[in-house]
């Protein structure tokens, strides 16, 4: 009798740790590993994050962010937040502005080289996303990537993890 007990109490604890482990993964955090070097230097090839999935069902992203989101089913990209909805986005001389304003980017290791874009308006319920490494990043000012849905934001970057000995917390707002 005491064995069976005891058999019981092993199958309902690996249970629940499944349970919680699936409820915190579907809802909660997801692990991400950085493929390319579009966010180049704010983030490396191949470093896993951990991305905080709850914090948009409170929060809409704010310009700095970084955020993670479904390109097409099945491969999601890492970008940072530019502009969000209303916002009028230009590119002149390889220099970002928003609303106007030229934006304070140190988070770029160097001077963009590409083509001037815009202006365009965000709509309403999007967002314009760009890599940091902007000589190598498909982002926004790609029309297969174009402005991103909330729907299709999966979550913000959180923390590294790995490598260990890189692991890090990810600041992503800059002042405006």
């Amino acid at each position: 009798m005491n064995r069976s007990r005891e058999v019981w109490e092993w199958v309902r604890s690996i249970a629940i740790a499944v349970l919680l482990a699936l409820v915190i993964r579907f809802f909660l955090f997801e692990v991400f590993v950085v493929e390319g070097r579009s966010m180049y230097p704010t983030l490396q090839d191949h470093e896993r994050l951990v991305v905080n999935k709850l914090v948009y069902r409170f929060d809409e992203p704010q310009p700095g962010d970084i955020v993670v989101f479904e390109y097409e089913p099945g491969r999601d990209f890492i970008k940072r937040v530019i502009g969000v909805g209303g916002d009028t986005i230009e590119i002149r001389g390889g220099e970002v502005y928003r609303n106007g304003v030229l934006l304070e980017e140190p988070y770029l290791s160097e001077r963009m080289d590409s083509p001037d874009y815009g202006p365009v308006v965000v709509p309403y319920g999007y967002f314009f996303l760009m890599g940091d490494y902007r000589r190598n990043s498909m982002d926004s000012r790609d029309p297969r990537v174009g402005f991103v849905s909330l729907e299709k934001i999966k979550g913000r970057a959180l923390f590294i993890f790995w490598p260990p000995f890189e692991t890090r917390v990810i600041t992503s707002r800059v002042a405006e």
